[in-house]
């Protein structure tokens, strides 16, 4: 081989070297540049070239071409995922093509707590940016859920959701709208609530509407489920017997206050909440309850309890008679 030929077959080589560690470069290296989050979306039936031209105009990828030949190199170019995508200018090609392959979607974790009533949930919502506390409450004046859900086929149409939105760690898409956190909720709820316990309700005599009226009453009284199945007896008994509720907390709700004492000008609030001036379950639901209240409320524990107090630690304390329930008021309560 002379040298002639010799020269072109390392330069051939060395073209060939460059090309390689070029489009490696183009592959597996971010661009060059500062952080830039964006929200991509990928429609449905979206082609790879497409989406490709749409990554290099965001100023997400170098090179269109080198993003499209790698999709077919690495034959994904048809995996493509429809969805809204958080992708950065930091991301390489590679990590860009595995994210949307694999259809790992922009997501935001939502945490909504046992208690909290829709009034709360709004005002999380909006500080998360997910919407406005207006939309949500809107979304849950919504009539149409009725039609969707069959849990709520009893419920008031004149209520809001109040009470069915399950208390829940949601990752909803980044664009979610209160519809969708709300429809994302009955869905959660409706799959707790399952067909032997709905059984369960209709021996009773009940309806879900009651028991989830019932549930949002001890969620806001009591920590534990033992606690809180003796407290569903009692408050059953009471019932029974045609005794009022005297729920501190659906007095609160009627207030729309949060505070540790209510005083007896409090309990003289003309409200339909109000459990101390109206006998039987308030006219709807106070807050949205967890599994354990619902539980509770389907299936109580029988004592010979009638009134409870939450002492000061959180401790519930229990008594059969009015005289041992003041002892205890002074004893728990007054110190």
């Amino acid at each position: 081989m002379n040298e002639k030929q010799k020269y072109l077959n390392f330069s051939i080589g060395l073209l060939a070297i460059l090309t390689v560690s070029y489009f490696a470069t183009l592959i597996y290296m971010p661009l060059n540049k500062p952080l830039e989050a964006k929200i991509i979306t990928i429609e449905k039936g979206q082609a790879c070239k497409e989406t490709s031209i749409e990554l290099k105009n965001n100023g997400l990828i170098g090179s269109s071409s080198a993003f499209y030949f790698y999709s077919i190199l690495t034959n994904k170019y048809r995996k493509i995922q429809a969805g809204d995508y958080l992708l950065s200018s930091q991301m390489s090609t590679h990590q860009i093509l595995k994210i949307i392959t694999n259809g790992e979607t922009a997501k935001k974790t939502l945490t909504f707590i046992e208690g909290w009533g829709i009034e709360e949930i709004g005002n999380y919502l909006e500080s998360k940016e997910v919407c406005t506390k207006e939309e949500f409450l809107n979304a849950t004046n919504d009539k149409k859920w009725a039609d969707q859900f069959s849990i709520l086929k009893d419920k008031p149409e004149t209520l809001s959701l109040e009470g069915y939105i399950f208390p829940d760690t949601y990752y909803v898409n980044i664009k979610a709208t209160a519809n969708d956190i709300v429809e994302s909720s009955l869905k959660e709820l409706q799959s707790k609530i399952t067909n032997q316990m709905i059984d369960d309700i209709k021996k009773q005599d009940k309806t879900v509407f009651e028991i989830i009226t019932m549930a949002s009453v001890i969620e806001k009284e009591v920590r534990t489920l033992e606690d809180k199945k003796i407290v569903s007896g009692i408050l059953n008994k009471r019932l029974d017997i045609g005794m009022p509720l005297q729920v501190d907390a659906t007095v609160l709700y009627a207030m729309n206050q949060t505070k540790e004492k209510i005083y007896i000008k409090d309990t003289k609030i003309d409200s339909p909440y109000n459990t101390y001036k109206y006998r039987g379950l308030p006219l709807g639901p106070i807050s949205n309850p967890g599994i354990d209240s619902i539980n509770a409320a389907i299936y109580p524990t029988t004592t010979n309890y009638l009134y409870y107090l939450s002492a000061k630690d959180g401790k519930t304390i229990f008594s059969k008679t009015l005289e041992e329930h003041n002892f205890n008021k002074a004893k728990y309560l007054n110190n």
